[in-house]
């Protein structure tokens, strides 16, 4: 089954999916946020479509390893989609956390190496952070 991964910020979620074989990342696309329980609901249908077993979540701790406002607003969003699936259709399905930090500066990196502009690189900047979050959870079960 598949994994997703998610960038959880707070105007957009960048979304990625693992192969059927767990082994490699994609972007699927950036969610722009509209309140926590409509996010949770699409975040919901991507579970479905794709047919995911477990949600990586990037947990963005402070460089000291510390938790910080985004931190808990991360917190709240796992808590809100854990209920929604509780609620609905969607059972059994695991929810991770993945360390995050450091992961948009690779993702920039990534975007700058691949000589994407500065404009298209904002558009997918999340995407690319959810590739790279889900990816080092694929990496470390494997």
């Amino acid at each position: 089954m598949r994994k997703i991964g998610l960038d959880v910020g707070d105007r957009t979620v960048g979304i990625a999916v693992s192969d059927p074989l767990g082994i490699t990342a994609q972007g699927v696309t950036t969610l722009e946020r509209v309140g926590i329980r409509k996010d949770t609901g699409k975040i919901l249908d991507y579970i479905k479509e794709y047919d995911c077993d477990t949600v990586v979540m990037g947990l963005p701790l402070s460089m000291s390893g510390e938790d910080s406002e985004q931190t808990r607003k991360v917190r709240e969003f796992r808590t809100m989609l854990e209920n929604k699936m509780r609620s609905t259709a969607v059972k059994g399905v695991e929810v991770v956390w993945q360390d995050e930090r450091l992961t948009t500066v690779q993702a920039e990196r990534v975007l700058i190496a691949a000589d994407v502009s500065w404009e298209d690189r904002k558009k997918v900047i999340d995407k690319q952070a959810a590739v790279l979050i889900l990816q080092t959870y694929l990496d470390s079960h494997n």
